[in-house]
């Protein structure tokens, strides 16, 4: 009677611990994964460019402006001060375009930056779920709220290998 009580409680003791393990809260780092996964890193090096060639066309154009600045200072003496004026307005002008022009791309790159996360996130969910249902997990966290955690629990890897076969890459045109 004593042993059928005790592999009773072992039985019990182990199916708790197993349950325990399985009802631990997982984690990914979701900032990795944006940056690391295939698709993330395509989107990050367009871009990337598009700034870059953005703005090498924006310092382009304010090195004009400065020569055109130089040109109209040393007319200052040979125009009339109307025509100097009106010289200095149109600069003013240009310039003001072209932070304008700089803003939009700004704007641009954000909210292309933007698409990319979501269309990241709308595929990841799906991968999230169904390796939860496969794993029987039943929390996933984002590693940045986490304080500190078993390494064991660290699935982006995992994660990272399933969304990198589903999503090659993010159209962002």
């Amino acid at each position: 009677m004593n042993i059928k009580k005790i592999l009773v409680f072992v039985f019990f003791f182990f199916s708790f611990n197993l349950s325990l393990y399985a009802e631990a809260p997982h984690y990914l780092d979701f900032k990795l994964i944006l940056n690391e996964s295939d698709a993330g890193k395509k989107a990050q090096n367009f871009l990337k460019k598009k700034l870059e060639s953005g703005i090498e066309n924006i310092k382009k154009k304010e090195k004009s402006f400065q020569e055109d600045e130089k040109k109209i200072i040393q007319q200052k003496k040979i125009i009339s001060a109307e025509e100097y004026k009106k010289k200095v307005s149109e600069l003013r002008n240009k310039v003001s375009e072209i932070q304008k022009e700089r803003g939009k791309l700004l704007e641009n790159v954000a909210k292309q930056r933007a698409k990319a996360r979501n269309e990241i996130l709308k595929n990841l969910n799906p991968i999230i779920k169904n390796y939860m249902n496969e794993k029987k997990i039943r929390i996933v966290m984002d590693k940045k709220n986490i304080l500190l955690a078993d390494e064991t629990l660290d699935i982006t890897k995992d994660i990272m290998a399933l969304l990198n076969k589903k999503l090659k890459s993010i159209n962002l045109n």
